[in-house]
């Protein structure tokens, strides 16, 4: 389900030029309405529900309706972003309560290593996935293909 505001929580990341969710959002769909001075999403058709602009609304107000495998039976799902982590509070129909905390990502912008540091194969048209097949124990991968 796409992303949504809700106006009544949004101040417009205190009327800067640029809310944290339209520098965030991958597909440049969150915008700020200048005279209201909130955000919406201006297509929710093209929402990848990538949870970015949820995740850094410093005030809670964009949400994603989540899907039941995520959020089962009516369930919120609900970031809260640190700088070191988010803790993610699932809130179940029941009432209860489950947290979940993940590190966020401290590699500096620009320096993350393509390949992750693995040695490259050369070979787009592989098969054997980038630390195969040292990964797997064995001298080479293998394919029906017969090639490696």
């Amino acid at each position: 389900m796409p992303s949504y505001v809700i106006p009544e929580k949004c101040d417009g990341c205190k009327a800067l030029d640029k809310t944290a969710c339209q520098h965030i959002c991958p597909n440049d769909l969150m915008v700020l309405d200048k005279t209201k001075m909130k955000a919406y999403n201006q297509d929710p058709s093209m929402c990848w529900e990538c949870y970015n602009c949820v995740k850094i609304c410093p005030t809670q107000a964009v949400q994603v309706r989540g899907y039941a495998d995520f959020v089962p039976l009516g369930a919120t799902a609900t970031p809260l972003r640190s700088t070191d982590s988010i803790m993610w509070t699932v809130k179940f129909r029941n009432g209860t309560l489950k947290r979940f905390k993940f590190p966020i990502r401290t590699t500096a912008e620009g320096t993350a290593v393509p390949n992750g540091g693995f040695a490259d194969h050369g070979d787009l048209k592989s098969t054997a996935l980038a630390t195969e097949p040292a990964s797997l124990g064995l001298p080479v991968v293998f394919s029906l293909t017969g090639g490696n």
